[in-house]
């Protein structure tokens, strides 16, 4: 990856609905060395994909929770459990396995309490490869980005 490349993802990450001769401008390189270098990094897996970020709020969802999710038993088939249930709700939003006390943060949105306390009490909780949920409720967002810091990346290929 040089330092073309790491401009190009730097400003696909800042704004996906580039056209290929907006961002080859703002790159400098050539429209069609642009394409290809573009290409190359969806082909590599280096970009996974273009989307609209949404505004939970404006769409009803009030609530941001970060959930410590302990498991039942640490098996590869409970694991397995577990990140099919991730999976297939729509309010979880990201998923990590983590070290420490829990097993895994979870990051899920919901309308209001009520909503979420369905979701921990009803779905969670009596899931078999769940055994302790432990909730917090963010009060503010101070800073909300998905974009990284691919600027401050070493080149290298």
């Amino acid at each position: 990856m040089d330092h073309f490349d790491i401009k190009l993802l730097d400003a696909l990450q800042r704004d996906g609905r580039l056209t290929n001769n907006e961002l080859a401008e703002k790159v400098g390189l050539s429209p069609s060395q642009c394409s290809r270098r573009r290409g190359q990094l969806e082909e590599e897996g280096a970009i996974r994909g273009y989307h609209a970020a949404l505004e939970p709020g404006a769409l009803g969802f009030g609530v941001i929770a970060f959930v410590q999710v302990t498991l039942a038993t640490h098996s590869p088939d409970n694991a397995r459990r577990f990140q099919q249930l991730v999976e297939r709700v729509d309010e979880v939003q990201e998923a990590f396995a983590v070290t420490g006390e829990a097993d895994y943060l979870v990051k899920m949105v919901a309308p209001d309490l009520p909503s979420l306390a369905t979701l921990l009490n009803d779905i969670f909780l009596p899931h078999e490869s769940v055994a302790h949920v432990r909730s917090s409720i963010a009060l503010t967002t101070l800073k909300d980005s998905r974009l990284l810091p691919v600027s401050r990346k070493a080149p290298h290929r």
